[in-house]
């Protein structure tokens, strides 16, 4: 193993639920009065934190989203992740080929810890993942695409930046695992491989993400 931190993020990677979030979060926005097609909303706030969300409407638009928004989508996103969502196929082979190697591993995700949380809970993941191998955008002062994220999950873990890989499937998130000076390897299955530029290596399933991390 080349590499002594592997950092994942969690949407997309961990779990399946980019369609589930992205159709929600496309609706309530919708709703409100700004029409949002669920491929727009991949294209726009896949990878990002809620305040990707906010910031971009008030640039492009002018327009502030009702005080309410964070929780009330949390709380509708939450609601279809219990009906729905499942982990992504064949990614707890891969954490237990870590563990079983001795490598560390965390997740580094641009969601809150509630819903990080609450994922995992839902699929079973939660046993992999105790609090020390969380880390949320709510813990740092800017989330992805700035580095600071997988920088202080690193710090914590104590880890040089050059010895961790990112494992991610959205621009924003390659971007910011770039600008923390680690490798990243892109995963496709939602994200076409030309929007993951610069990704160390791309792979399409975890049987591939698990050969690459032997090396």
């Amino acid at each position: 193993m080349r590499y002594d931190l592997v950092i994942f993020d969690n949407d997309g990677v961990l779990v399946d639920s980019e369609p589930l979030a992205n159709a929600v979060l496309a609706g309530y926005l919708t709703e409100l009065g700004h029409p949002t097609t669920y491929e727009e909303s991949l294209r726009d706030y896949m990878g990002g934190s809620v305040h990707r969300i906010h910031d971009t409407l008030r640039e492009r638009h002018g327009v502030e989203l009702p005080g309410e928004f964070d929780e009330e989508l949390l709380a509708r996103t939450l609601a279809a992740f219990e009906r729905e969502l499942r982990p992504v196929a064949g990614v707890e082979e891969v954490l237990g080929g870590l563990r079983d190697g001795g490598v560390a591993y965390c997740v580094a995700s641009s969601a809150r810890h509630a819903r990080i949380r609450f994922s995992h809970r839902t699929t079973g993941l939660d046993r992999w993942f105790e609090d020390g191998r969380v880390f949320s955008a709510e813990d740092v002062g800017r989330g992805k695409p700035a580095p600071d994220l997988f920088l202080h999950a690193a710090a914590v873990l104590g880890v040089a930046p050059e010895r961790c890989v990112v494992v991610e499937d959205s621009p924003l998130g390659v971007q910011a695992a770039l600008a923390a000076g680690m490798d990243v390897y892109g995963y496709t299955a939602m994200t076409p491989a030309a929007r993951l530029t610069g990704a160390t290596h791309l792979f399409a399933d975890m049987g591939e993400l698990a050969a690459l991390l032997k090396g």
